[in-house]
């Protein structure tokens, strides 16, 4: 069952960089990735179902980020759906958090919980976007800092449980599932993964759209 979104309504984006896309740097605040990709399409596709489309996410951010700005940055705005892609942070490089703990999956699948309980309370329908990482080849900058195949390849022990998270997560709450991981994967086998992300985690413009694409698919 798809999501419908009604004439009216108001539809915010939240995560991490892959949704952030530089929208402090837009004009309409959007950025230039899939949440752009998905406005211009549904305004193409629907010019008599306005829609009011808000982006709050924030390079970097994990899911204890988002829970210290949750209220200013997601419910004080009353959206009618919200859409989260995040925990790509929350993973191997970026799984220390200021004390030196590791973040386990159960700290990160709570504090996710945390985020989700308060809208689907007040009857937000929710989108989850699960965080993908791509088998990029060779040497590559994320982040600022130069990460090789063996050290992407360690971080699968630490992403799939999370990944596994927010599947668990989304048959919880009812939510529409993006099994973006899943996606990219398949669109990699065909044409290299290097096509939909140059990193493994920041995706291409045809990433971006792929991204587009399947949430479109999730609405009506």
């Amino acid at each position: 069952m798809t999501i419908t979104i009604r004439p009216g309504s108001t539809v915010l984006f939240t995560g991490d960089s892959v949704t952030d896309g530089r929208r402090l740097d837009s004009e309409d605040g959007l950025g230039t990735g899939y949440p752009l990709r998905v406005a211009g399409e549904w305004g193409l596709r629907y010019p008599d179902r306005p829609v009011t489309w808000l982006n709050t996410a924030n390079a970097g951010d994990r899911v204890g980020n988002l829970e210290a700005r949750w209220k200013t940055d997601v419910l004080d705005a009353r959206p009618d759906v919200v859409s989260v892609l995040v925990g790509v942070n929350d993973m191997g490089w970026h799984t220390l958090d200021p004390e030196g703990r590791v973040i386990p999956v159960e700290e990160f699948e709570a504090g996710y919980d945390r985020l989700l309980a308060p809208l689907a309370a007040a009857g937000t329908r929710l989108i989850l976007i699960e965080p993908f990482l791509l088998p990029v080849r060779g040497v590559v900058e994320a982040g600022g800092v130069l990460i090789g195949e063996a050290e992407r390849e360690q971080w699968r022990t630490d992403l799939d449980p999370k990944i596994q998270a927010v599947r668990r997560l989304a048959r919880g709450y009812g939510a529409q599932l993006i099994a973006a991981d899943g996606m990219f994967a398949a669109l990699g086998a065909t044409t290299g993964p290097e096509h939909w992300s140059a990193d493994g985690v920041h995706p291409t413009p045809a990433g971006h759209a792929a991204l587009a694409a399947a949430w479109l698919r999730v609405v009506g």
